[in-house]
Parts: C-alpha cells; structure tokens; sequence
C-alpha cells in the first residue's frame, strides 16, 4: 500500500485584502510578511469606488465600527483603491519572492485588467458577487480557474452561479439568460469544466465571524451537492477554524492578515499578524502530513520499536516449580511485550509449568528458553 506523496496539497492565500489603506509601500511590505510566512499566495483586491458602489450605499456594521461612521462607503472604498501601476509592481515583488500574486475583481473593468493586462491564471470570486450573473458570465468567459467564495449563500444561489460560471467557461454563442445558465450547468460538458476550472469556498460573511456560527460542515454539503473540490475562507479571529477546515478537507485556506491590527481600516481587527499567519500555516502543513497515509489501520513503521515497550506479556508473578500447574496465585502479566500475549492468559490457567520459573520471568511455550 502506497501513501500519499508528501507534496503539500492545501494552497494557503494570505489575503492582504485591503489592509495596504491604499499605501502602495505598505502593499509591498505585506507580500513580503505572506512569503516569509511560508504562504503560497498573498490576495489583493481590484476595484473602482466608482464602479463598485453607489454615493449613498451605507457601510456594513463591522465598517462602521472600524472606520469613521459618517464616511461613506464610497468615500471608504476609494482611499483603498490601488491603481494599476500598483498592481504591476506587486506582482513583480511577488514574482522575486517566491509566491504567487493573486487579486479579487469588483467589477467588469478591474475583471479585463487582472485577465487581460496582469494574465492572472486564477480569479477569485468574492461572496458579495455570487448573484451577479452578468458578471459571473463574463468571469466564466475569461477560461481560468476560479474559486467561487459563497458566504450568505444558499445551495440553490450557489447552483444559479455555477450555471452562470458554466455558460461563460463553455463559450456558448447564444446571449446569456436564466435558463440557458441552468441548461449550461445540467449538461456534461457543463457539469465537466466546472469539476476542472471551480473551486468552491465556504465562508461566513461577518468580520469577525462569530465561531459559532462557522457551520463548517456546510463544506461536506456543498461537496455533496456539487461535486466540487470546497476550500474555507476564514473570517475568524485565530487559527483553529482554518486548521480544522483542512482536517475536514479543505483544498483551499484563504485567511485575512494584516502587519498591524491596531491599524486604521475595516480589516485590520479580523486580521491575522504576520507570526499567527507563519503559525497557521506551520499548523496547516502538519495537519497535512498527518492525513497522509494509507488509511488502513496498521502499525506505522515508527511504532514497532515501541511495541516490546509498551505491551506486556504472561509472566510468573510467585516460584513456579516444573510441573505445577498456573493459576491467578502464580501467573501474572507485566511489560515488557516480547513474550507470550496475555490474550493467552487463560488458556495458560491450569496449564502445567514446563520447567521452574522465577518471579517476573517470561513464561515461553514449551521447547523454549527464556
């Protein structure tokens, strides 16, 4: 029986987000705290103010509690834009350090950038856009993975997107619509692209995301349901929920972090430092190669040498003479294991001795020396 190979398998995306404040130094100085954390991705995200959100559009409770409740959040996502230029010289700084850069698109115009400029191979998709079909189209259309994160979702919602996701990826010719979605995600050719192309990611939508109300067991049903692989984007305060996700399966671990979490800005509070994200991503690998394996339940190789140690075996525990017969009084079991089993035990009741024994010595089979 082969186990499985030690490459790790869980792609772990520090999600830088928007906790730059728009400083394009300070985006840079958090690549460099995501690769020396051992990360394999540091995210970003790609926006205009003025194509993502109204002038009147109100700031989530968590937003309001972080940044200055009579700012708007159009005020707010525009001091957290970063321009284009930016982008080209974080993923540069990325290239150098050894992880890959990745971005999240808002809107139609930030999607043609990051595919067409920046040539990212993998889009993600934040929760908010999963009932954005035109949108969810034309991410499909682009050809490359993607994670679909799915925060506030239902699995009918989640079914509604990756149709849409599906109808982009096949390329169909004719103009999109609910039902040629539907269409696109009950077909073969659909239901194949999205098993190669789409990742799916549970997630709770509240910064931070209260642990109960994690419901990590939503990822086996959204598996279930969509035979999909499912990854976690982790909201909580701390590490234990995204190393319980991967224990659960998870293939994908995206996790907000942050330089500082006493900094200005919405997602500093619900952020990780850099030590607790080199610490979650330690945790997560060892979790992984604990889940290597055959799966059968066997001695492992390190255990052998401890079996004689830690096991007992059918010992004298008084004189026994040549020919007297073992009893409760006589027979005992003690460490260590490399004698008879005291599974034996009571075939040997009433056997008779055959030779003396002395106190703590190993009763062996007849013919056999100690």
């Amino acid at each position: 029986m082969k186990s499985t190979p030690a490459t790790p398998s869980v792609t772990i995306i520090a999600e830088a987000g928007v906790n730059h404040n728009g400083h394009p130094e300070l985006a840079l100085r958090l690549v460099d705290a995501a690769a020396d954390a051992g990360a394999d991705a540091v995210k970003f995200q790609t926006f205009r103010a003025a194509e993502l959100v109204s002038r009147n559009a109100r700031k989530a409770t968590y937003q309001q509690a972080t940044t200055d409740p009579e700012e708007s959040q159009f005020a707010m996502i525009r001091r957290l834009e970063l321009d284009h230029a930016t982008h080209l010289r974080l993923a540069d700084h990325c290239r150098a350090r050894g992880i890959a850069f990745l971005s999240t698109p808002f809107d139609l115009p930030s999607l043609e950038f990051l595919v067409a400029e920046m040539d990212l191979p993998l889009l993600k998709i934040p929760s908010g856009e999963v009932t954005n079909g035109p949108f969810l189209v034309r991410v499909g259309a682009t050809g490359r993975r993607i994670l679909l994160s799915t925060g506030m979702a239902t699995l009918g919602e989640i079914e509604t997107a990756l149709g849409a996701l599906a109808f982009g990826l096949l390329g169909l010719p004719e103009p999109p619509s609910l039902a040629g979605c539907a269409g696109a995600f009950a077909s073969p050719a659909g239901q194949a692209i999205l098993e190669e192309r789409v990742t799916l990611l549970h997630c709770t939508t509240e910064y931070p995301a209260p642990v109960d109300q994690v419901n990590l067991r939503a990822m086996d049903a959204m598996a279930a349901a969509f035979g999909l692989p499912v990854g976690y984007s982790d909201h909580t305060a701390g590490i234990a929920i995204p190393i319980a996700a991967v224990a659960r399966g998870a293939v994908v671990i995206e996790k907000h972090f942050t330089l500082d979490r006493t900094l200005p800005g919405p997602d500093h509070r619900a952020s990780l430092e850099p030590d607790e994200l080199a610490a979650m991503v330690r945790a997560i690998r060892e979790v992984e190669t604990a889940l290597q394996g055959h799966g059968h339940k066997l001695p492992m190789a390190a255990e052998w040498k401890n079996r004689a140690v830690a096991r007992k075996s059918l010992v004298a525990i008084a004189p026994v003479a040549q020919g007297e017969c073992f009893s409760e009084h006589n027979l005992g079991i003690k460490r260590p294991g490399s004698g008879i089993s005291p599974m034996a035990y009571w075939q040997w009741l009433g056997r008779a001795a055959p030779r003396d024994y002395q106190p703590d010595e190993l009763i062996v089979d007849r013919g056999e020396s100690s």
